[in-house]
């Protein structure tokens, strides 16, 4: 029975990490590389499917993207490094330390300013000035357009998730600060897997590639951490 149950959640899972990575790609003229929103798909499965969802929907999601879009080489390597970092995610998730009040608000503080610091680094040394963001899907057609990120927006946005966190930990999830400290754990291997696989396999300037990768883990943080304390909370609420 529980089969059965899997199956259909994991396909809806499965599907959208590939779309949310294939219809959001922004272009940073300084590299020539791209990043996504796949990231945020990603820690949803994890966090909501558990260990098992989260790894095959990370994989084999995100690989079917690479196939979409035309990364052939990144495909495989992108199977095992994204299975790996939604396994992790899930298994971390899973394992929450038993706190007090006082300790959750503790790591939701630490958590807070760890996102704003790395969201702000991050983006005024890499993401500033003029970016091409696209939007579209392969089939449907894609739109782009020129915006200018500046230091004030990274400090907006990097203030912005902060308190997204803090609020999240402390209204409705306590333990979000700990998710999101085990979401940069798990976008830590990502970022190191990928490093790798480019530097050793594919013998590219691996290191230029790194701040994209941070920065798509910081995004689906943005994204995926409120996200999840309101799912939650909308559950809870639809089961009384």
């Amino acid at each position: 029975m529980r089969l059965a149950r899997d199956i259909p959640v994991t396909a809806f899972y499965t599907s959208l990490v590939t779309v949310a990575t294939v219809a959001f790609t922004i272009y940073v003229p300084a590299t020539r590389g791209y990043f996504n929103v796949g990231e945020s798909a990603v820690f949803l499965a994890a966090l909501l499917g558990g260990t098992r969802i989260g790894a095959f929907a990370g994989g084999v999601g995100s690989m079917l993207a690479d196939l979409i879009l035309g990364y052939y080489l990144f495909a495989p390597a992108t199977l095992v490094i994204k299975g790996i970092e939604g396994f992790l995610l899930g298994v971390l998730a899973s394992r929450r330390p038993e706190l007090r009040g006082s300790g959750w608000r503790l790591i939701s503080v630490v958590a807070s300013v760890l996102v704003f610091s790395l969201v702000f680094a991050v983006g005024t040394l890499f993401y500033s000035g003029s970016s091409e963001v696209s939007i579209g899907l392969p089939w449907i057609g894609t739109y782009g357009f020129v915006v200018e990120l500046s230091y004030a927006f990274w400090a907006l946005m990097g203030g912005a998730i902060a308190i997204a966190v803090a609020y999240a930990s402390f209204s409705a999830r306590q333990e979000a600060g700990y998710i999101t400290i085990s979401a940069l754990v798990s976008g830590s291997v990502m970022v190191a897997g990928y490093f790798l696989y480019e530097q050793l396999f594919l013998g590219y300037a691996a290191i230029a590639e790194v701040p994209f990768n941070i920065g798509q883990v910081l995004v689906g943080i943005i994204i995926a951490i409120p996200a999840y304390a309101s799912l939650k909370v909308i559950s809870r609420r639809s089961r009384q």
